[in-house]
């Protein structure tokens, strides 16, 4: 059916008169391509910031998690009670809790001596804190005071750490002014708030941070048991626990970040209103490509109206070219973002990737930029009258 409805009923008419000016149908599906383009990256810049933001939290071995109130994003945790989280162990569904410290210290670069923000957590070794099996065992080292493992997909500008360390070097630096060794490797990945992350035991990183209130503590981790349902106790947990706590479940933990930088910083809007242009402009190609055409096939047109054809039946070849060209330009601006998302992920590590809801939102706009501009170009068919054009 679809087939039957481009091909104008066994005549392409709209294909025809597509391809009858090659330049002019290059030129818009050349333009359509770039604003598809101009979309793919907009918006998957904008998605993989939003991702990028919770490469940690993602990461958590937890259903549940507790935060203060106060808190706003991962760049502005409050602390809270520790007892908190020794509460929800009351629930015969909670099977085990992690307490995490959770701050920003200055790192310094052991070979340029310059400082730089850098994620440090803190947690008791043999409580587990990621998904990951394999962090249990690297953990073990941090039971020693002043070691700390170094996240080695950190941004380079932290230093040399993990080629040091697989040389066999001891690396040693400062964090906040005191002597800490790197004791191990981890791979977790920077992330919008953080280009660089570590890990530390509580005692640890509580001599680091000296002024942390005792009792206090960032983030609160609770494990259920296998099969419950963590909305449920999440309820339990709200009717249980003082005002002085939030509690979330791990995806309302990941949403409460990524809304923070999608609703408080001008992230969001900045590359919404990029796409928006992508759009405008590709509108403004398709317009005037379907209009010209219109313009130049005027006589034709007047000529199969004389002839008995039905308005309709004619704007239907105009919806017709304005779908082609939504399909066939479609396509290119498909595999070009598909290749400078690669691009950009080798280049960034940023999580950029092509994802069905993304490429269906492209076309989409693409679709309805196309169909948009048919609409605006039918009315110069409209308004043509057969007697005034002969």
């Amino acid at each position: 059916m679809i087939g039957r409805f481009l091909s104008g009923r066994g005549i392409p008419l709209a294909s025809l008169m597509l391809v009858r000016q090659p330049v002019r149908l290059a030129v818009a599906l050349a333009g359509i391509s770039f604003a598809g383009i101009l979309m793919f990256m907009q918006l998957g810049f904008r998605d993989g910031l939003f991702d990028a933001s919770v490469t940690v939290h993602r990461l958590f071995d937890a259903d549940i998690v507790l935060i203060s109130p106060r808190s706003t994003s991962s760049v502005s945790m409050a602390g809270f009670p520790r007892r908190r989280l020794v509460q929800t162990m009351a629930l015969p569904e909670v099977e085990g809790i992690t307490p995490v410290h959770w701050n920003l210290l200055l790192w310094r670069n052991p070979q340029t001596r310059g400082t730089r923000s850098i994620l440090a957590l803190g947690f008791e070794p043999g409580d587990p804190l990621f998904v990951d099996p394999t962090l249990a065992p690297k953990a073990q080292v941090l039971t020693q005071k002043g070691r700390v493992l170094f996240d080695e997909k950190s941004r380079p500008e932290f230093g040399p750490v993990a080629e040091w360390f697989r040389d066999g070097r001891t690396v040693e630096s400062e964090i906040s002014g005191k002597r800490v060794r790197v004791a191990g490797l981890i791979e977790l990945g920077s992330s919008f708030g953080a280009d660089g992350n570590l890990l530390t035991s509580s005692e640890t990183f509580l001599e680091l941070l000296p002024n942390t209130p005792p009792g206090s503590i960032e983030v609160g981790l609770v494990r259920l048991q296998q099969g419950t349902d963590a909305e449920a106790v999440v309820e339990k947990l709200n009717a249980l626990l003082p005002e002085d706590v939030t509690v979330l479940t791990k995806q309302g933990f990941i949403d409460f970040e990524q809304n923070y930088w999608r609703t408080s910083t001008s992230i969001g809007f900045i590359f919404t209103l990029g796409a928006a242009m992508g759009f405008v402009v590709g509108c403004v190609i398709v317009y005037q490509v379907l209009y010209s055409d219109v313009s130049d096939h005027l006589p034709e047109y007047a000529t199969l109206m004389a002839m008995g054809y039905k308005l309709r039946t004619l704007l239907g070849v105009v919806v017709r070219e304005g779908l082609l060209l939504a399909l066939f330009g479609y396509l290119p601006a498909y595999a070009a973002g598909q290749g400078l998302y690669l691009l950009v992920r080798s280049a960034t590590a940023l999580p950029v990737a092509m994802d069905f809801s993304r490429a269906i939102t492209v076309f989409s706009m693409i679709l309805v930029m196309c169909m948009a501009s048919a609409g605006l170009a039918m009315r110069r068919l409209v308004d043509a009258d057969p007697a005034e054009i002969f």
